[in-house]
């Protein structure tokens, strides 16, 4: 499995179940809306009077659960990472991603509280109980920095192409 296959898999859907702990070491989930960029980080937007919100300040670690849901497909995706809220022209590129798959999301740019979410991954796991035998695909420290590295030298690539350009 490449970076492109498990993103393409991952762009597929929309929704993921978001998991956060409390302060108090409780556990909460909640199903949220996510834009995934070429990085494999991921973006969603929430309240800050929310649950999650206020556990990701506590502690920034959170996980995903992306696939599953959909009869007959046995594909999943476990994401583990570090939660952040990005500012400046970090926030303007995780809007943008976020805007991308959900337009109307910028109308909820005015509402008080709104605040958005970037996710850098530590560890995935991609699991398709499809196959037989089944496909399980870790991608752990050591494999997300190569897959950060690739993705650094598409960028670099594509600028250097488009400066080439007439």
């Amino acid at each position: 499995m490449t970076r492109i296959d498990l993103l393409t898999f991952m762009r597929s859907h929309h929704y993921a179940v978001q998991s956060s702990v409390s302060p108090s070491g409780s556990p909460q989930s909640a199903v949220v809306g996510i834009a995934v960029a070429d990085d494999l980080s991921v973006v969603f937007d929430t309240l800050d009077s929310t649950r999650k919100a206020q556990n990701l300040r506590h502690n920034s670690a959170i996980s995903f659960v992306i696939g599953g849901l959909v009869p007959g497909d046995e594909r999943t995706v476990q994401y583990e990472g570090v939660a952040e809220t990005p500012r400046g022209k970090e926030l303007e590129h995780a809007q943008e991603l976020y805007f991308a798959s959900f337009p109307e999301g910028r109308e909820r740019r005015s509402w008080n509280g709104i605040t958005y979410i970037r996710v850098h991954p530590t560890w995935i796991r991609y699991s398709d109980y499809n196959k037989n035998p089944v496909e399980i695909v870790e991608f752990d420290s050591e494999r997300l920095k190569q897959v950060r590295q690739e993705h650094s030298r598409d960028i670099s690539t594509q600028e250097t192409n488009s400066q080439h350009e007439p």
